[in-house]
């Protein structure tokens, strides 16, 4: 769509886009042992995903909203009022987050 991504953008997909790949090997292999793993990847992620939700909710003229050349503000999507990019990628991170704390709990048991 030839949207610039925004630093904070950036993160966020160097934390997605290895997890696409290594859940997917994972799925194919039937590997469980992959959870702990790829639990790191989607928290940190979730948290650069989580800061950008907020920082798009700030004020426009504050000093905050500035994490490089493209600024953090600019809102190429909003569904509704509140949907933007950076929640995707956090309800992203929360569903997978969700699929693997299910995994671990189903492999204890």
């Amino acid at each position: 769509m030839h949207f610039a991504p925004c630093s904070l953008c950036w993160f966020q997909r160097i934390f997605m886009y290895p997890l696409a790949i290594l859940l997917g090997i994972a799925y194919s292999k039937g590997d469980t042992g992959i959870v702990s793993y790829a639990l790191s990847l989607v928290v940190i992620g979730g948290g650069f995903s989580l800061y950008h939700s907020v920082l798009q909710k700030l004020p426009h003229d504050s000093p905050l909203a500035a994490c490089g050349p493209v600024s953090c503000q600019g809102d190429y999507l909003n569904w509704f009022g509140f949907i933007t990019i950076p929640m995707l990628a956090l309800a992203a991170f929360l569903i997978i987050l969700t699929a693997l704390l299910r995994l671990r709990k189903l492999n204890r048991a």
